[in-house]
């Protein structure tokens, strides 16, 4: 498996193509057993934000699913967890985040932060690779979704997978309505 086409997109299996991937996610897929199933595609850099993506490759923003990063303490102690929603809709930080993590006020890592915390570039960010101890909040439409695309750890690449993948990894959490819907753009 792992060959998706997508819009203007096609993957190559990961196991192919591991030098467009962050060390990170390699390991992560290569301790999930999943190099074959999932797919990845070369990308310009400059494409790489959801949006650009969407544009270049005619996709739609029901297949992009975006990875955040988000924060909050309680009793000083910091909780990190990665958000994962589709791009027709936004994390509810402020609702659902907030009340998960168990913190008086959740908000997006600073970009230097998440970089330096997951070993990703900003923009390419992936759920697949992140640090063991945090949860992997994960909207249940993008489980829903028959393939999505989502970073790879490096703004050059994306990788397409079945959604359903998202809500197995380890320390995934399926929720539904993290995500809130956006106006279509």
């Amino acid at each position: 498996m792992g060959v998706f086409t997508l819009g203007g997109l096609t993957t190559a299996p990961a196991a192919s193509r591991t030098d467009l991937l962050a060390p990170g996610a390699i390991a992560a897929l290569m301790e999930l057993g999943w190099l074959e199933d999932v797919g990845v595609v070369e990308i310009d850099p400059d494409v790489s934000d959801t949006a650009a993506t969407k544009e270049r490759f005619g996709l739609d923003a029901a297949t992009l699913a975006n990875c955040v990063v988000v924060g909050g303490k309680r009793e000083g102690v910091e909780r990190i967890a990665a958000c994962i929603v589709l791009a027709t809709t936004r994390a509810d930080v402020n609702g659902a985040v907030k009340r998960l993590l168990d913190v008086r006020k959740a908000s997006f890592l600073p970009m230097d932060r998440a970089v330096e915390l997951t070993g990703m570039e900003y923009g390419g960010i992936t759920p697949i690779g992140l640090p063991a101890e945090w949860p992997v909040l994960v909207d249940a439409r993008v489980v829903a979704t028959d393939v999505v695309i989502i970073g790879s750890g490096v703004r050059r690449s994306k990788i397409l997978l079945p959604g359903r993948l998202l809500g197995e990894l380890p320390s995934a959490r399926v929720i539904e309505g993290l995500g809130l819907e956006v106006a279509a753009s």
